[in-house]
């Protein structure tokens, strides 16, 4: 049997538009989450990979922090560090936007003791039950990057995680390489 989610996802919108900016907040598997506001070397992790993605792929863009309606069962709410998405995907969506269209979600670690089943657990299972094609995890405390794909049923069927400094190959629909040499700066 499925808990119940705490309140109605229109609930949970009101609330979160209410919010005072320092506040941000997601709803996963049914239950409102805070979302940490990220500290400088977060910030770093996303704009090295913004530069990389729009390198590579000069037609997608890495959105920060784009509200996505995830976990269609429960009619969930994520903020991603990153959704890499076509240009002009999001033009004329509300704050919270459907998923269909984004090839990777990126979730950068924080210091906070929820971190493992929010980024680790929960959002790779929301963002796998959304089929989003690719979910990246970059993990600043176990200075690895974890590479999840091909979601099927709810679950990431293919894992890869290399140490910072490693290669990582981000497969199709992506199709981009990160040397994350550069990432060790900002690990734990």
């Amino acid at each position: 049997m499925t808990p119940r989610p705490q309140m109605p996802v229109e609930d949970f919108e009101e609330l979160a538009r209410t919010a005072p900016e320092t506040v941000r907040l997601e709803f996963i598997n049914g239950k409102v989450k805070v979302k940490p506001v990220p500290d400088g070397d977060h910030d770093e992790i996303v704009m090295w990979l913004l530069e990389q993605c729009m390198q590579q792929r000069p037609e997608l863009r890495l959105y920060p922090e784009r509200g996505l309606k995830v976990e269609g069962y429960r009619e969930g709410r994520a903020r991603p560090d990153g959704s890499l998405a076509p240009r002009r995907r999001f033009a004329g969506q509300g704050e919270w936007a459907d998923p269909e269209g984004v090839l990777m979600t990126v979730e950068v670690t924080s210091h906070d003791s929820d971190t493992d089943r929010r980024d680790r657990v929960e959002k790779r299972d929301g963002y796998a039950a959304t089929d989003i094609p690719v979910y990246l995890l970059v993990d600043r405390e176990r200075c690895v990057v974890t590479v999840h794909t091909e979601p099927e049923k709810g679950e990431y069927r293919s894992i890869v995680t290399r140490s910072f400094g490693a290669r990582v190959e981000i497969p199709a629909p992506v199709g981009i390489t990160l040397e994350t040499e550069e990432l060790k700066e900002f690990a734990d």
